[in-house]
């Protein structure tokens, strides 16, 4: 059965063959007891490897499946069950798309964010850090200068306490040689 399903559905060239395969595979399985949709178009599709006009075909194909008890209700039925069959393959392949996408598609694309909040976390980062280069490279960069002032505002207090410091030894031991001449 699955070849004349393959032959009455898949036979146009530009359609992934995997897809017929799966489709035919979903009317094998549901497919009803009885002569309907299936059977009719397998039907359909013998008389026209005859050559029979599509018109012809489908009005002498209705004529012997009736004879076996199928109404045009019936063959409408059967064919819209059939459609069903074939759109619940399309929603269970809609769900797996859906499921692959985020799997794949949606995880990069998470990625992809997170990446992007920790570069802009990095570059704030790298910015506080090289405002505080800055700082201590200003720090280090007038250090010399203060150090030098420093030193030599050290020096001169040095230098003033000594010559304060040896005035003070100066007069005094003026006042022991005066105090030991003239007592």
């Amino acid at each position: 059965m699955q070849k004349n399903l393959s032959e009455l559905f898949g036979n146009n060239p530009e359609l992934e063959q995997k897809f017929v395969s799966l489709f035919i595979k979903a009317l094998e399985k549901n497919n009803q007891q009885g002569f309907d949709y299936i059977e009719f178009k397998q039907s359909l599709g013998a008389m026209e490897k005859l050559g029979i006009d599509e018109s012809t075909a489908i009005k002498s194909a209705f004529a012997t499946a009736a004879t076996v008890g199928l109404t045009k209700r019936k063959l409408v039925e059967s064919a819209k069950f059939y459609a069903n069959v074939i759109n619940q393959e399309k929603e269970h392949f809609d769900a797996a798309l859906k499921k692959r996408i985020n799997q794949k598609v949606g995880g990069k694309i998470k990625e992809v964010e997170k990446l992007k909040e920790a570069i802009i976390k990095y570059k704030e980062k790298i910015e506080q850090l090289t405002a505080q280069i800055e700082k201590h490279q200003h720090t280090i960069d007038t250090a010399d200068e203060q150090i030098q002032a420093e030193k030599d505002k050290i020096v001169g207090t040095q230098n003033n306490f000594e010559s304060t410091h040896e005035n003070f030894i100066e007069q005094i031991k003026a006042d022991i040689d005066n105090f030991n001449s003239y007592l």
